[in-house]
Parts: structure tokens; C-alpha cells; sequence
């Protein structure tokens, strides 16, 4: 499990609280996980644990 804290930059932490409010079904985690997922998936990481996570949180399942 990897662990992490870092201050977002005012738009993005902005943009990110306006979608979470947007789209109640969504909150940070999922947000993120989504995001870091589809950025890996996008740099030719192949691992289908990885695209399922991601198909996943774009559905609202869980894995």
C-alpha cells in the first residue's frame, strides 16, 4: 500500500471539490485512483489488475 500527502495547487483542489460536488456518487479516493490509474494506463503500464481498477472506478464498482 502506498501512502501519500501533498498540497494540491489552488485550481486543481478547486476543479477536484467542484466535480466531487457535481458528482455525489464520486468522493477523493475514488477520484484519485481513477486519475493515477488512467495517467499509468496512458504512460503503456499493462497490468490487467490496473485496468480493471480503472474500469472500475469510472463504473462505480468496486475491485
Amino acid at each position: 500500500m502506498v501512502s501519500f500527502q501533498t498540497p494540491l495547487p489552488g485550481n486543481l483542489a478547486q476543479a477536484m471539490s467542484q466535480f466531487i460536488e457535481a458528482h455525489p456518487q464520486w468522493d477523493q479516493y475514488r477520484l484519485m485512483q481513477a486519475a493515477l490509474a488512467g495517467f499509468l494506463l496512458q504512460q503503456g503500464v499493462q497490468q490487467r489488475d490496473l485496468t480493471r481498477r480503472y474500469v472500475s472506478s469510472m463504473f462505480g464498482r468496486r475491485v
